[in-house]
């Protein structure tokens, strides 16, 4: 099992050096070296490696085409890159050495919710804005001055999921089956508290470690009980072992994942088990399901277009997130320069922004940028995504 490490001492040293970054004339600003500082923080390394890895080449497109336009208002950008290695501890190092050594003034991060949390104390505390791709509630609710995220929400992606088990396929028993790292636990709670406004039980409610790769105990339990679907709530590779255990114990009730196996690493490393999953996730990865000709629209092609050729691969929900986060984190360094209140400012005043993950609005009481109608309940058959039918 995937064990976070202790985070109060690190986070009390990282404040001691920026209590005295700010005495000495304040964090979260770049030197007068000519250019724009950009920090990032992402898990290309460990369990969330799909998520970052997946980000990092988005981010690093976007750097491709900046640096063909000039930069920013004619000045070159530099997106500073760390690897947390999906060790939240590590984030916080990573953060520590962005805000006070490189005196970068806006971060971009983490992947995963857990990171980001150790995190935003961290940034909070020096004034600088964080643009996460995580999906986790507790990044954006209750709304941190300086947290903002692009990820749609484990709020927002829970209740299309309840949406589809009240209306599409019409169950009233429910199982939870989640990672018990941050992201899992807090979509479990998620669902626990929403589950009652649209009818439904929970029968069932069994954790797994984030590096376990059998879950047979866990949906036998399952099994023994009147559950009539599964959500499956955590991110790869655990969500894969799963499908293969399903599978494996001729479990026929609907899987159901959350957003975060919205990507192909989850049908390789699931196989054929992957079939018959359904999960609610952007509607970017089903391009037709987004309204034809809006802006939204031209976004995804654009965007999906310049990526396919930089990777020949299509995007996916992971990728749309590093590229709305960076492009969100540029249109305000263009509008505020490097002003770390300014560029918070600025990404606070979006509104109707087309992005890849969908339309962003934000707002002093809303941080989390989407609304429901960004998602769509997507089914995997034969090894493609296609749009799930009741």
């Amino acid at each position: 099992m995937l064990k976070n490490k202790p985070l109060g001492i690190t986070v009390a040293i990282v404040f001691i050096f920026i209590a005295a970054c700010m005495a000495a004339g304040g964090c979260g600003k770049t030197t007068k070296t000519g250019k724009f500082k950009v920090g990032v923080i992402l898990s290309l390394s460990g369990p969330a490696a799909p998520l970052g890895q997946s980000e990092q080449k988005s981010i690093n497109l976007l750097k491709q085409q900046l640096y063909k336009q000039g930069g920013i208002n004619g000045q070159p950008v530099e997106f500073l890159i760390e690897d947390d290695e999906s060790d939240p501890a590590k984030a916080s190092v990573a953060a520590n050495k962005l805000i006070v050594q490189e005196k970068v003034p806006v971060l971009i991060g983490c992947s995963s919710t857990g990171s980001t949390l150790a995190i935003m104390p961290i940034a909070e505390k020096a004034l600088v804005p964080v643009v996460s791709m995580a999906a986790g509630t507790q990044v954006t609710q209750p709304v941190k001055k300086f947290i903002f995220s692009v990820a749609p929400s484990d709020a927002l992606v829970i209740q299309r999921a309840m949406m589809y088990f009240k209306d599409e396929i019409k169950i009233t028993k429910l199982a939870i089956l989640h990672d018990a790292n941050a992201y899992g636990t807090g979509g479990a709670d998620q669902v626990k508290v929403m589950a009652p406004k649209y009818g439904l039980t929970i029968v069932a409610n069994e954790s797994y470690g984030s590096a376990d790769t059998d879950m047979t105990a866990q949906l036998t339990k399952i099994q023994q009980t009147p559950a009539q679907a599964v959500l499956v709530w955590g991110t790869n590779p655990g969500p894969a072992s799963i499908a293969k255990n399903m599978q494996q114990l001729g479990m026929k009730i609907p899987y159901v994942g959350s957003s975060g196996i919205a990507n192909k690493t989850f049908m390789n490393l699931a196989g054929p088990a992957a079939s018959g999953v359904v999960f609610p996730a952007s509607k970017l990865i089903l391009p037709s399901t987004i309204p034809a000709g809006s802006k939204w629209a031209q976004t995804v092609n654009t965007f999906n277009a310049a990526y396919k050729k930089a990777y020949n691969a299509d995007i996916d929900t992971f990728a749309a997130h590093g590229w709305d986060a960076a492009n969100i984190v540029v249109n305000a360094l263009k509008a505020a320069g490097d002003s770390s209140s300014g560029i918070r400012n600025q990404i606070e005043k979006i509104k109707d922004y087309p992005g890849a993950d969908g339309v962003f609005t934000y707002s002093s009481t809303n941080h989390a940028g989407l609304k429901v109608d960004a998602l769509v309940m997507v089914k995997i058959e034969n090894g493609q995504w296609v749009q799930a039918k009741p």
